[in-house]
C-alpha cells in the first residue's frame, strides 16, 4: 500500500480561538473546501452524480460501500488528519502551527489538488469567528520525509515524485520468536474502539480487543487500497492473543466535544487515552502494531483518533 506522511507548516493571519483537540476543526473546513475545489455539478448528493466514480472528493470522503458480502455500511478513508498537537487555545496572528496528512493508496497522486483544498479552507478560515470571521492562514510550505514537495512561497510544487514509501503486511511478516516479552502501548489521542457492540471501557482492555481492531484496520486498508488482504489465520492469530496477560494499565477515558454540521449539533467522540503494557509471546503482533502506528486505529481515525506509539522490551 503507498503510504504518504505530508506535514504542513502554516501561519496565521488573524487571531484564532480553537479547542483543544483540533481534528474536527480541520477535517470539516477541508472536506467542504475539497467538495467546493473538485465538484463540477453543484450537485448536493454524490450518490446520484454521473461523475460519482471519477470525482476526488468522493474518493477522499464519500467512501460507502455498495455490496451486499460486507456487514459494514462504509470502507476506510484513505487519509488521516493529524491535527496540531499543542492544546493551547488561543493563537495571534503570525503564530505557525503544523499538522500531518496521512495519505494511503492511489490518492498520494492527487496530493496537488488536496494542498490546494488546504489553501482554499485556509481562506475561508478555521475556528470561532472574531468580529464576524474565522481566523484565516497560509501554507509555508509541505515536506515529506524532510523533503520539500510544495513552497508556499513559490505557490508551486517543488517535486512530482511526492512519496515511495510502502505499507506491507504479509503472513511473511509475522515473527517466530517464542520469548516472552512487554509490549508498552501509548494512545496518543483517544482510542475508540468497539467489541460486541460496545466501546471498550478503560479497565479491563484484553490484548485480543486490541488485535481484533489491529487486524481490522489492516486488513481493511490493504483491501481497498493496498494488494488484498493478507493471506493468515485471522482466528489463530486472535486465539493466541488471549494468552497475552495486562502487565500494568494506566488508561482513563477521555471525551472530546465536536461540532457536526450534517447533524447540526455537538457530538461527543471519547476514547481510551494513557497506556497500557502487556506480556507474553508478543513477537507476532510487533508488525502488526506498527502498521497501525502508522496508520492510526479505531473509529474516527480521520479526525486524527486513535494514534499510538509503542515500544518493545
Amino acid at each position: 500500500m503507498i503510504y504518504g506522511n505530508y506535514h504542513f507548516t502554516c501561519q496565521l493571519e488573524n487571531k484564532a480561538i480553537l479547542p483543544k483537540f483540533k481534528g474536527s476543526t480541520f477535517r470539516g473546513p477541508f472536506g467542504h473546501s475539497l467538495k467546493k475545489v473538485a465538484c463540477s455539478t453543484g450537485q448536493k448528493d454524490c450518490v446520484e452524480c454521473i461523475l460519482n466514480s471519477h470525482c476526488i472528493y468522493t474518493k477522499v470522503f464519500e467512501s460507502k460501500v455498495h455490496s451486499n458480502d460486507r456487514h459494514d455500511n462504509f470502507l476506510p478513508h484513505p487519509y488521516v488528519i493529524e491535527p496540531p498537537e499543542t492544546t493551547k487555545t488561543v493563537f495571534m496572528p503570525g503564530d505557525n502551527f503544523t499538522f500531518n496528512l496521512l495519505l494511503f493508496g492511489e490518492i498520494n497522486q492527487q496530493l496537488p489538488y488536496l494542498i490546494y483544498a488546504f489553501q482554499k479552507m485556509g481562506v475561508m478560515g478555521i475556528g470561532k469567528k472574531i468580529s464576524g470571521k474565522r481566523a484565516q492562514f497560509i501554507i509555508k510550505q509541505v515536506t515529506c520525509d524532510e523533503k520539500v514537495v510544495y513552497s508556499g512561497e513559490s505557490g508551486q510544487m517543488v517535486t512530482n515524485n511526492y512519496t515511495k514509501n510502502e505499507l506491507t503486511f504479509t503472513a511473511e511478516t509475522i515473527a517466530e520468536s517464542n520469548r516472552d516479552k512487554h509490549l508498552k502501548i501509548d494512545f496518543i489521542t483517544p482510542l475508540r474502539i468497539k467489541f460486541q457492540n460496545r466501546f471498550v471501557p478503560e479497565v479491563p482492555f484484553p490484548f485480543h480487543v486490541l488485535v481484533r481492531a489491529m487486524l481490522r484496520r489492516m486488513s481493511s486498508l490493504m483491501e481497498k487500497y493496498g494488494g488484498g488482504k493478507p493471506e493468515i489465520n485471522y482466528q489463530e492469530i486472535v486465539a493466541r492473543a488471549e494468552e497475552i496477560k495486562i502487565a500494568e494499565s494506566n488508561l482513563n477515558w477521555q471525551e472530546i466535544t465536536r461540532y457536526s454540521s450534517r447533524q447540526e449539533s455537538k457530538m461527543l467522540i471519547g476514547g481510551l487515552m494513557g497506556n497500557i503494557t502487556y506480556q507474553g509471546k508478543l513477537a507476532e503482533y510487533i508488525k502488526l502494531i506498527d502498521f497501525c502506528r502508522h496508520t492510526h486505529l479505531g473509529k474516527q481515525t480521520s479526525f486524527g483518533l486513535g494514534k499510538i506509539s509503542y515500544q518493545v522490551f
